[in-house]
């Protein structure tokens, strides 16, 4: 088991359909993505030791993606989490990234690309809008984009399709 992987362990199952969609347009080829979705992000944190820990591929790098949600600050949240990696001794430290605040501030932040892969007209005309030019100020930007698209938008199928 000496491949290569980028072992992903992710908060919920939109960020990995998103992942599944990107990581093949710019991931080498030689190396293997595995793309573990937790239940959220207390079961992320609860058993993300566990699986780094566990894994035995010793040429497995990791990646923990988290929303920062309500957490009040980004930093100290992605500080805890890495904390919490290093202590385990993998080498090298696994990498924290947050989504400030969630997976979906990604999408307001390109509703071009959201009208055209949801077929929704009139979208990209709200990029303008002030409160859609920095989504990462926005407090649930996935009420955001369901409220924008109508209810249309679906965490999961429609994180395939956006990217």
């Amino acid at each position: 088991m000496n491949e290569k992987e980028l072992v992903f362990l992710l908060e919920e199952e939109s960020a990995k359909a998103m992942l599944e969609s990107i990581l093949p347009r710019i991931l080498n080829p030689c190396i293997t993505p595995r793309l573990i979705a937790f239940n959220g992000k207390q079961d992320l944190e609860k058993q993300m030791a566990r699986k780094i820990k566990g894994y035995l591929n010793p040429n497995a790098r990791f990646i923990v993606m988290r929303d920062q949600d309500n957490a009040p600050d980004c930093v100290t949240l992605k500080k805890s989490l890495l904390d919490r990696c290093i202590a385990l001794g993998r080498q090298p430290i696994p990498l924290v990234r947050i989504a400030c605040r969630e997976l979906e501030s990604f999408y307001l932040a390109d509703l071009a690309a959201v009208e055209t892969a949801m077929n929704i007209k009139g979208l990209r005309k709200h990029q303008d809008n002030r409160k859609f030019k920095n989504p990462d100020y926005l407090t649930s930007p996935s009420n955001e984009l369901a409220t924008l698209t109508k209810q249309r938008y679906q965490k999961v199928s429609d994180s395939r399709i956006i990217w």
